[in-house]
């Protein structure tokens, strides 16, 4: 009894060393990245079967609450990659002092836009766009058409999420200084602010809405996964904003070769192919003709809009205040 007492303690300590060896890489991003139905699965069982490493991804939010959260942990954060904040958010996240240069040569990304930033490499991309179902009538194609309708839509906190910042930015965009004149007159269609992205697409398919700030990728989702072509984005006139998101490497970093690894995997088709039935985004790194079928039949934006990071950054604060007094009248 004792020997076995013994032989089980040793395997225990061998197994227990065994651990300590595996280097960890911990990737802050939002939460639906690490749903059981996001890439967040996918991705990781991928990666560890060629890094001898333990990947944990941690869900943190939306991709501004990401960003908070960094900023409040500082040097102190865990944290080796920050996954999930886009264009609108990089310019902060360098501000602050989190970020480090990948040293990554991109050569094969298929974005609408040229990339040439240090701090932070692309996954995905997409455009912001109202999805409503296809069976709707009188579905407005520009922000002043919505306001003067009865259209309730449902969106998402600029403060704490990506979508809701890239929406107030869109505005911003088209409307200049007339943005405010426009929020004055969203703000009775709106039913409700939700803190992500998550909450408000739910409440969307719960009918609480008629409209819900997405993407124009979102119907994909119902097409391939559900077999349901009754969703559809609604087009604007005026254009739509873009949304590149991005991973970075962080000053905390304790493995920079562990993490360079994962950002070079992130470009990699083994990664790509994994978000458009995940993310339902379009891939920064995969040709067209690979992607799945369905997303050929989805709304391709005529204009598209997008603030350089350091623009987003010098109005995103002039742009809130204007949404946020708009909306608390």
């Amino acid at each position: 009894m004792r020997s076995t007492i013994i032989a089980a303690g040793m395997i225990a300590m061998v197994g227990a060393a065994h651990a300590q060896d595996t280097p960890v890489l911990t990737v802050y991003t939002y939460d639906s990245f690490v749903a059981d139905w996001g890439p967040g699965p996918a991705i990781e069982e991928a990666f560890e079967a060629t890094c001898g490493c333990d990947l944990q991804f941690v869900g943190a939010g939306d991709g501004a609450a990401v960003l908070s959260r960094l900023r409040l942990e500082g040097e102190r954060s865990e944290a080796d990659i920050v996954l999930g904040l886009d264009t609108n958010l990089t310019a902060a996240a360098v501000e602050a002092g989190l970020m480090a240069e990948h040293n990554i040569m991109a050569n094969d990304l298929t974005l609408p836009v040229v990339w040439t930033d240090p701090n932070f490499l692309p996954f995905d991309w997409g455009y912001f766009a109202f999805v409503h179902r296809a069976d709707m009538e009188n579905v407005p194609s520009t922000f002043g058409e919505l306001a003067a309708s009865d259209i309730r839509i449902v969106i998402q906190d600029p403060r704490s999420s990506t979508p809701g910042l890239g929406l107030v930015m869109w505005v911003q965009h088209v409307y200049g200084d007339g943005a405010a004149e426009i929020w004055e007159g969203l703000a009775d269609n709106v039913v409700t602010v939700t803190p992500g992205w998550s909450e408000a697409y739910g409440l969307f398919l719960e009918d609480e809405a008629d409209m819900v700030l997405s993407y124009t990728t979102s119907p994909a989702y119902h097409l391939i996964a559900e077999e349901d072509a009754g969703f559809a984005a609604a087009e604007f006139d005026e254009g739509h904003y873009l949304q590149i998101e991005v991973a970075g490497l962080l000053n905390t970093a304790d493995d920079v070769d562990l993490a360079g690894r994962f950002l070079t995997f992130m470009l990699t088709p083994v990664f790509q192919e994994v978000i458009p039935t995940t993310n339902w985004m379009y891939p920064a790194a995969l040709a067209p003709e690979a992607l799945p079928d369905g997303f050929n039949t989805l709304t391709v934006p005529d204009v598209a809009l997008i603030y350089s990071a350091e623009e987003a950054a010098a109005i995103r604060d002039e742009a809130l205040a204007t949404w946020q007094a708009a909306l608390s009248r």
